[in-house]
């Protein structure tokens, strides 16, 4: 698909989660997560480019989601909170991606999960700063000064998750059709003869975590700014398992993949809980299975191969 269909697209997106989120107030809150999600999974994206599968990326969000809360209660501007966080995060990804990026596959994946677990740990262990497991409360936030509460601000909280969103999957898509993207790509299939040509797979594959680690950033302060309330779960491993899910749910061959896998998977969710209160778990696994055997290549797998035959 051309980068100007793709465009189209996602602009036709957002209208669409804009129309939704007016007809269906009650959505606006589970299309902001989801918008969240997306932007958590197009950094994965990234990684996916190169062959490499990250099972901690939950650590990046409970970061920023973290640090949206203690940050509140000092600089209380969604302006400057999302970006500050976004760019923590990156500066963590960055320090953490000097270590995992010389290991492959599933070593690289399991240190990921690892280092995300033991900061699990630490947000609940530490209960006199974190309060555990019960989490931090969001303090009041503003928005260009004006206070970031009730349909106002759910509003004002879409709008900067899909403006990053938008922002983001054009950047990525961008960086997937340059020589970067290329050089990702070679990592999965050659990384030897990326040698031979003198270009360093560690620090392209740096590049793109440390990325992937800040648009995580993006994700959790959007989530923080949504729930209200953080907790250390946000950094569990089942955090880190769905945006895997999301991952493979929507598809890698799009910007826009990560983004359907999160709205889709966040309205079965929401639907499968209030019909099946005790197997919702169950419904998400059928769908997960039945895009694996069905489509493997995901909802825009679905969409790209519709659009080939017609």
């Amino acid at each position: 698909m051309t980068r100007r269909s793709e465009t189209l697209l996602a602009f036709a997106g957002a209208v669409l989660v804009v129309a939704l989120a007016y007809a269906v107030p009650w959505l606006r809150f589970v299309l902001t997560i989801a918008l969240a999600k997306g932007l958590a999974v197009l950094g994965i994206l990234l990684l996916l480019r190169a062959g490499q599968v990250s099972f901690g990326h939950a650590l990046y969000l409970a970061l920023a989601a973290y640090t949206v809360a203690f940050g509140a209660m000092a600089v209380p501007e969604a302006l400057l909170l999302v970006p500050f966080a976004g760019v923590l995060a990156g500066l963590l990804g960055l320090l953490i991606g000097l270590f995992v990026v010389r290991y492959r596959e599933i070593f690289f994946g399991m240190l990921n999960l690892a280092l995300s677990m033991v900061f699990y740990s630490v947000l609940e262990k530490f209960y006199s700063l974190t309060h555990g497991a019960d989490g931090i409360r969001l303090p009041p936030v503003t928005f260009l000064g004006r206070p970031l509460a009730g349909e106002a601000g759910e509003w004002t909280v879409l709008g900067i998750a899909l403006v990053l969103a938008l922002a983001c999957g054009a950047l990525v898509r961008v960086a997937l059709a340059s020589p970067l993207g290329e050089a990702l790509a070679g990592i999965k299939t050659r990384e030897t003869r990326l040698d031979f040509m003198g270009v360093s797979p560690k620090r392209v594959l740096l590049a793109a975590y440390v990325a992937s680690a800040v648009m995580a950033g993006f994700a959790g302060a959007i989530i923080a700014l949504t729930t209200r309330h953080v907790t250390p779960a946000l950094s569990y491993w089942t955090t880190s398992g769905e945006l895997v899910f999301i991952a493979i749910l929507g598809g890698a061959g799009s910007v826009i993949g990560p983004f359907l896998g999160a709205a889709a998977y966040e309205l079965t969710r929401v639907y499968a809980a209030a019909t099946f209160a005790n197997a919702w778990q169950l419904v998400l696994g059928l769908v997960l299975l039945g895009v694996i055997v069905f489509a493997p290549g995901g909802l825009w797998g679905m969409i790209a191969s519709r659009r080939r035959a017609a």
